[in-house]
């Protein structure tokens, strides 16, 4: 540990007021300073519903320092150091440009695609800027890898993490992805837009690396990805929302269930979770809401059961968080964000527990 580092743990009053402009939580390292780095990206152009993704890392952001730093779990956890970099203003800029065409062509989709209107060209520019974000985002993220930092993304609507696992398939011969979310996200070009936020998983799926894709709380999908499901040979395995619910009404425990889904999982994991996957009256800002979902203390469970099954957390990312008309979806988005960089370190063997 450096001597910087070292004088601002000795110095900092976990205990006292979080400070509006300090760090991500209210934490005073810098980015050389800390093990973990939280990666923003302010995007959400292919957004269907309801925008205000590509505002959820400022939200986020925002709302950390209320959070109070002591989990009986994870005593001095803060040691570790968490930086967010600052939002890139050039990407949350070029996303407010292109939402405005992609709203225009979406609306003339659903209007029944009338004639004497032309849209190729801005969903082909659209697809251009996507490979050109996937791109940069990858290069971003795998600088970070190749320090020896722990990398969570924080997006923006849920097509931003791929370049992190493109990443991620640069320094691991395989993984699995664990998928949180009410959505299952294996359309195919949805809507036309190669990187949509509704095709992140069938584009993630392109990776060899990627060898499982387990989906947990899914409870809004078309018929064709229950069909690409059903014919991966096993490669996805899907555990629906619906089946959860019936299992623990009729006295199955989530612990079982639990067991079940990690049991699906390789050694290494990469955790995507879109918060809509958590019951939406913790997240009504978000893009696309959902009846059912997870409690809070649900998804932690799984978290934390993963972790205490021996398997890796090699990367995260945390999407779809909106701001809507109040504090409380950065609240929560930010609570979890919490969660999900400490169990990564502890799966890394970076911190210990008090269980």
């Amino acid at each position: 540990m450096c001597d910087s580092k070292r004088t601002k743990i000795d110095s900092f009053d976990q205990n006292g007021v979080g400070e509006i402009g300090s760090g991500l939580f209210g934490l005073p390292f810098t980015e050389e300073e800390s093990e973990v780095v939280v990666f923003p990206i302010p995007w959400e152009v292919t957004v269907s519903y309801n925008a205000g993704t590509a505002d959820g890392p400022a939200a986020v952001r925002d709302a950390s320092p209320q959070l109070d730093l002591f989990d009986p779990e994870l005593p001095n956890a803060w040691h570790l150091g968490i930086h967010m970099p600052q939002i890139p203003e050039q990407w949350e800029q070029e996303s407010t440009r292109l939402r405005e065409k992609s709203e225009a062509y979406i609306n003339w989709l659903e209007n029944g695609q009338p004639e004497g209107e032309n849209h190729e060209a801005i969903v082909a520019e659209i697809n251009q800027k996507g490979e050109e974000l996937l791109q940069w985002s990858k290069q971003e993220t795998l600088k970070y890898l190749e320090q020896g930092k722990l990398v969570g993304v924080l997006g923006g609507d849920h097509s931003t993490p791929l370049g992190f696992m493109h990443a991620l398939a640069e320094k691991h011969e395989e993984y699995g992805i664990l998928q949180v979310d009410a959505h299952a996200d294996l359309r195919n070009a949805y809507e036309g837009f190669t990187y949509s936020h509704a095709s992140i998983m069938f584009n993630a799926l392109k990776l060899p690396q990627v060898k499982k894709l387990v989906q947990v709380g899914i409870r809004d999908l078309c018929n064709a990805e229950a069909e690409l499901v059903n014919q991966s040979n096993g490669r996805i395995t899907t555990f629906y929302d619906s089946s959860i619910k019936a299992k623990q009404y009729e006295g199955g425990s989530w612990r079982k269930q639990c067991k079940k889904i990690i049991a699906q999982l390789p050694q290494k994991v990469y955790i995507s979770f879109d918060i809509d996957g958590l019951d939406p009256k913790l997240c009504p800002g978000t893009g696309t809401p959902v009846p059912g979902g997870f409690e809070f203390e649900e998804a932690v469970y799984l978290i934390k059961a993963l972790v205490k099954s021996g398997r890796e957390i090699i990367g995260f990312d945390l999407c779809e968080v909106a701001p809507g008309e109040s504090e409380w979806n950065g609240n929560v988005g930010a609570r979890l964000l919490y969660k999900l960089c400490y169990w990564m370190a502890v799966s890394q063997k970076r911190l210990e527990t008090t269980h």
